[in-house]
């Protein structure tokens, strides 16, 4: 089943372009023509393979390897039996442990009364962020590409939860999984965005009863903040706790002088707001695996 969406993430104004795996019951795949998120600039990592690991998994290791370089790849699928089949070394420092594993078929799938949804993965594959741009004395919201900072290390895997039908559609409630992860991207202009990407107590309602070609899905799920309000910065400020501004800088604190000046750098918060998921089957694969 491949499934394109689109994640927004109201505290930190961030779209997310995604691809959503879903392997054993159900399967949902990323779009194919998806690319690599940007790799860090520099990589100790090698790929631990031997002549007969390159045959038998070519396109798997050829992906990574472009990944561990920093250049964008082309899709290239992977299944989740050939992950199984790789040993530890093989695998590290290749980026395939941040893969979502894909199937592709085409059939239809209708969930019976206590039917569930497990080991769903999903996969960034680009992160937007949303800034006010200045323009001819104007002020415009526009969506700009991101440099991802984090270690391959963000993609959600795991992902169970209850499948429901609620009036003739269905609906997904997320209850346990690996279903968050730290992130930080970098902008253009070098200001970096920390954020908590999420799927966490998803409750998500579809188009109709049956998983197939078409069907979409979507709904709404917890953000918390990247830190809660005891982090301290490196200045020793934070939310709750530590410094209200920079050790060096009281002098410029009167009362009233001095504060629009620094109330970027000393203002820290802590929210918990709501994030929106939206998804739709392009292709799906049914599995001999009973409900």
């Amino acid at each position: 089943m491949t499934s394109n969406c689109t994640i927004h993430y109201p505290s930190n104004y961030l779209l997310l372009s995604m691809k959503i795996a879903a392997v054993s019951l159900l399967a949902l795949v990323g779009s194919a023509s998806a690319f690599a998120p940007a790799a860090m600039t520099k990589s100790s990592s090698a790929l631990n393979v031997n002549a007969e690991d390159m045959k038998k998994f070519g396109a798997a290791f050829a992906a990574a390897g472009f990944m561990a370089a920093g250049v964008a790849q082309p899709a290239a699928a992977i299944t989740k039996s050939q992950i199984n089949e790789l040993t530890y070394l093989q695998v590290k420092g290749t980026g395939l442990a941040n893969r979502c594993p894909e199937v592709i078929g085409e059939d239809s799938i209708t969930p019976k009364a206590g039917s569930r949804l497990v080991d769903m993965c999903i996969e960034p594959k680009a992160f937007a962020v949303e800034e006010e741009l200045g323009k001819g004395g104007k002020t415009e919201k526009k969506f700009v590409n991101s440099k991802v900072m984090t270690r391959q290390t963000y993609t959600l895997d795991g992902i169970e939860g209850s499948i429901k039908t609620d009036g003739g559609a269905l609906s997904f409630v997320e209850e346990e999984g690996i279903d968050y992860a730290a992130c930080t991207v970098q902008l253009p202009g070098g200001e970096r965005v920390p954020f908590l990407f999420t799927v966490k107590d998803l409750v998500a309602k579809g188009t109709g009863s049956t998983f197939k070609p078409g069907f979409q899905m979507g709904g709404e799920f917890k953000t918390p903040s990247y830190r809660t309000g005891l982090f301290l910065d490196p200045k020793g400020r934070g939310g709750t706790t530590g410094y209200d501004m920079a050790v060096a800088l009281p002098g410029l604190q009167s009362g009233e002088e001095g504060d629009d000046e620094l109330f970027k750098e000393n203002n820290k918060v802590f929210d918990v707001t709501t994030g929106k998921i939206e998804v739709s089957v392009v292709y799906l694969m049914y599995f001999i695996n009973k409900f």
